[in-house]
């Protein structure tokens, strides 16, 4: 299995932090939220390779981050220097399965979310599902799904419905930036582009994708720190504690 991790974004909320570094690469507590990730990730012993998804700009920084670590830890620049010119999650997942010519399960991530359960769990529960997965927690505010993938599904986890960042949500299933590709699933995602499958949100793909194959949603066991901006990253600073359940 290989995991993508999103990073291509310029994160211009957490301006001044970063202007001229990578959000993913910011500290909390004593390491970096990418380091949060993989260090969970390589618990698991399911993942042979780790693909950074970056933009021209921070491609640089995450080369330095990537020598610091002794997994297998590959770099793609997809070229892109502003937020105007950015191509856009699925177009970048697209992009890293061309250039290195993966053809493999995927676990894709973001690379600013950090949570405090393993992602192990997710895992697991995508093997025994045995088709391609996400996550799904419950929000209250249906104001705040609004920039959010938001999902329906059945009594056995079947997605039935999924929109993103919809004007009116149908329901209160949110949907965070993790994803289990299987193989299988994984060479659709040129056809989804193909088809008009939205390519900014990641999980535009997953919405094309439940119309084409059965895709399942976990209810996360645990707490995700969404990193968006000033305020919560200083929340996270002050809150996180790892992996705690």
């Amino acid at each position: 299995m290989k995991c993508l991790i999103l990073a291509a974004g310029y994160a211009t909320r957490l301006y001044p932090l970063t202007e001229n570094f990578p959000k993913p690469l910011l500290k909390v507590g004593d390491k970096s939220i990418l380091d949060w990730l993989v260090d969970d990730i390589d618990r698991t012993g399911l993942v042979d390779e780790y693909v950074v998804i970056s933009n021209h700009k921070f491609a640089g920084h995450f080369e330095e981050w990537a020598a610091t670590r002794s997994q297998k830890m590959t770099v793609v620049d997809d070229g892109t220097s502003t937020n105007e010119t950015r191509l856009g999650a699925v177009r970048d997942i697209q992009y890293a399965i061309d250039k290195l010519g993966i053809d493999d399960e995927l676990l894709v991530i973001a690379g600013d979310t950090i949570l405090d359960f393993s992602l192990g769990k997710f895992l697991d529960y995508a093997k025994q599902k045995g088709t391609s997965c996400v996550m799904r927690f419950y929000v209250a505010d249906r104001t705040r799904l609004t920039k959010s993938g938001v999902l329906d599904v059945d009594d056995n986890d079947l997605i039935t419905d999924m929109v993103e960042k919809p004007a009116q949500p149908q329901s209160n299933w949110c949907c965070p930036p993790f994803y289990y590709y299987t193989k299988a699933d994984a060479r659709l995602v040129a056809k989804g582009i193909e088809k008009g499958c939205g390519v900014d949100a990641p999980g535009s793909y997953i919405a094309w994708l439940i119309t084409q194959t059965p895709v399942h949603a976990m209810l996360m066991p645990g707490t995700r720190f969404d990193i968006g901006d000033m305020e919560s990253y200083k929340e996270a600073c002050a809150t996180y504690q790892g992996i705690t359940k």
